[in-house]
């Protein structure tokens, strides 16, 4: 079903009006449009994906996300479009340290329907992992991902870095790790969230990892620590692994149309004050054949 969806800024605009409402969330056409406008050529390729979280700092939002081609810089589309505006911060030269050091295979963006443009991700092409050594030579990188490095060698997870994502709003960055099978085993996960002194997890969470295929952390750039660690699970009934979500993302999960037949990813996080969440992901278009999808998608590294 997916693959046929409306693509063209009407439709999809018209498909986030929607899935947006199925929250008592409404879309901000100023806040949409042009965000959408900005990358319309590419729409017609591209992997999108709707995003929902359970906490409460992304209560009255609604995220919206899609891939690009390489060839397309989209930091210097949100500037020039005026979606961004330039950050007197470290974070605003990452991209460019990572285009000069590293191979990168394709891009995604992250948009808030009332907030607006968020996020960039960065792909590294399949089976070619960055490693932890190389990521922590930039300047721009936050010096919390080198300060942990013991902890990501001593777990098997330093030299399988899939995908850095780029957070220009709450300047922060996620390191998304290819990790061996024990990462997701509850002994391990203890150990893991004791190491950095993240509290212990629930027993949701632990029944929750066992099914995980893979991991991200996320670090700022005022602090040594990781602020959160996550972990991904990929499924067809998102439902499966809570008791209750909350009314308004339990409607979201059974009622919204789109990518009924296509793998749901769900990513539960730990915080540094112990909160747990979770973020639900639907595809409004979904493409077998992604870079994405060979990231987030692939099995668990056994070795």
């Amino acid at each position: 079903m997916s693959g046929a969806v409306d693509v063209s800024v009407a439709g999809f605009y018209s498909a986030i009006e929607k899935s947006a409402g199925l929250l008592d969330v409404t879309a901000s056409p100023e806040v949409v449009r042009p965000v959408l406008a900005a990358f319309e050529d590419e729409l017609p390729q591209a992997v999108i994906a709707f995003r929902v979280a359970t906490n409460a700092k992304h209560e009255g939002d609604f995220d919206a996300r899609f891939t690009l081609p390489k060839e397309v810089d989209p930091y210097e589309v949100a500037l020039s479009k005026g979606l961004m505006e330039k950050p007197e911060h470290p974070i605003g030269t990452l991209l460019s340290d990572l285009q000069q050091l590293c191979p990168i295979d394709s891009y995604g963006i992250d948009f808030g329907v009332t907030s607006g443009f968020k996020k960039i991700w960065v792909y590294f092409p399949a089976g070619e992992h960055e490693t932890l050594e190389r990521l922590t030579s930039l300047p721009s990188m936050p010096a919390s991902l080198a300060e942990n490095l013991d902890f990501f060698t001593r777990y098997g997870m330093a030299d399988k870095v899939d995908v850095i994502g780029i957070d220009y709003r709450s300047r922060t960055m996620n390191a998304y790790l290819r990790a061996p099978a024990e990462c997701y085993e509850q002994e391990t996960v203890l150990a893991m969230h004791r190491d950095i002194g993240l509290p212990s997890p629930s027993e949701q969470m632990f029944n929750f990892c066992a099914k995980a295929f893979g991991i991200y952390t996320t670090h700022n750039w005022d602090s040594p620590d990781i602020e959160r660690i996550s972990y991904g699970v990929k499924t067809e009934n998102p439902m499966a692994y809570f008791a209750r979500l909350g009314t308004k993302i339990e409607h979201f999960v059974k009622s919204v149309p789109y990518g009924v037949d296509d793998p749901k990813m769900v990513y539960a996080a730990v915080t540094s004050s112990g909160e747990e969440y979770y973020k639900l992901q639907s595809y409004y278009r979904w493409r077998s054949v992604s870079r994405l999808n060979a990231a987030y998608i692939a099995a668990r590294d056994k070795v």
